[in-house]
């Protein structure tokens, strides 16, 4: 039964990348041989749907071409483990909202085609929990677009997920910097959510951490793109981070997670780095397409964080939206938080390096 519970969630996590992503993935650096049964998996999972997704390039390029997608979406960023699952979560519970959910960030070269098959099969297969936190999941929750974007190109956050030992190298290549590789498929990846989830939909809403680094890219393309920015103590969201890391790498990982230690330096110059980035690009946006919401007041007041969305950016509807919202609120509080703990000595080593 473990077996097929980690087979299922490697496939949902980093299954189906199309095989000249892999290939492009292999020429920047080289798996560890003990970890070749998860090298496989990608690459015989990608292989097998490559044909459909020719298929379905051919059926949905010229509506993909044509979609018009919403010229405001709102985009929720914030350092990894600083809420914006969960405000994710919550805002695409609403009807209103189209977003990328597991159905599609799990084979989107596939998702428009086989849509109603994924979503049947998801639901059979999919394990009940994330593996990386133990949040509750289905085929229909939705997730972060970075996901999905890693199945159509290398140039994604998400290599630096699957090469651990080179993540410094990775984070740089792709959260850092952004390629035009980058840029082309996360506008594919956006027009496939608006046809995958669109449907009766009139917001689009997205949530990637990474488009901290990526403000001019997405104010390049939608002018009007409102910003939700998460805000948690520097320590607790990369201690939490740190520990999702190891785990994502024993799951999805081409190499072996490195020691702690290194793991907590790694992650604390990238947290630096980013916030970094995001300071630089501020001033990008106009004032009233940026709110800031604090991680605390999230969790003890979701409703009326959410709502203070809406009431920011006047996006109307929250009569209709607020049973959805507070329906899901509902679900979460039964949600019990894995604890995050990290050994004396990476605990020693994160708070010296985040000490004034």
């Amino acid at each position: 039964m473990r077996s097929w519970k980690v087979l299922s969630d490697r496939l949902v996590a980093a299954g189906f990348i199309r095989p000249s992503v892999l290939f492009q993935g292999l020429q920047l650096s080289r798996p560890a041989a003990s970890r070749w049964p998860v090298s496989l998996l990608i690459g015989l999972s990608g292989l097998l749907v490559e044909p459909l997704a020719w298929l379905q390039t051919l059926l949905f390029q010229q509506r993909l071409r044509r979609s018009k997608l919403p010229p405001d979406p709102v985009v929720v960023i914030g350092h990894w483990r600083s809420g914006t699952t969960f405000l994710h979560q919550l805002l695409a519970s609403d009807p209103a909202w189209a977003t990328a959910r597991n159905s599609l960030t799990v084979a989107p070269q596939v998702a428009l085609l086989l849509k109603p098959l994924l979503r049947l099969f998801m639901r059979a297969w999919m394990t009940a929990v994330r593996p990386i936190d133990a949040v509750p999941w289905s085929e229909n929750d939705p997730q972060e677009d970075e996901v999905g974007i890693a199945r159509l190109t290398m140039d994604t956050h998400m290599a630096a997920m699957a090469f651990p030992q080179l993540y410094p190298f990775h984070f740089r290549r792709t959260v850092m910097r952004c390629s035009a590789a980058y840029e082309r498929q996360w506008l594919r990846f956006t027009r496939l959510t608006w046809l995958h989830d669109g449907a009766g939909s009139s917001r689009l809403l997205i949530k990637n951490s990474a488009h901290m680094a990526r403000v001019a890219m997405v104010l390049r393309h939608f002018p009007r793109a409102r910003f939700v920015l998460l805000r948690r103590e520097a320590e607790d969201s990369i201690r939490s981070l740190v520990q999702v890391k190891q785990r994502l790498a024993e799951l999805v990982g081409l190499q072996p997670a490195p020691d702690l230690c290194t793991q907590v330096e790694q992650t604390v110059a990238a947290h630096r780095q980013l916030i970094n980035a995001f300071e630089v690009s501020r001033p990008l946006i106009p004032a009233d397409q940026l709110l800031e919401v604090d991680y605390n007041d999230l969790v003890a007041m979701p409703l009326e964080t959410v709502q203070r969305i809406y009431d920011h950016f006047r996006l109307g509807g929250w009569d209709e939206a607020r049973g959805p919202i507070r329906k899901r609120i509902s679900q979460a509080r039964s949600y019990t938080a894995d604890p995050v703990q990290l050994p004396a000595e990476a605990q020693r080593r994160l708070r010296e390096l985040l000490a004034p």
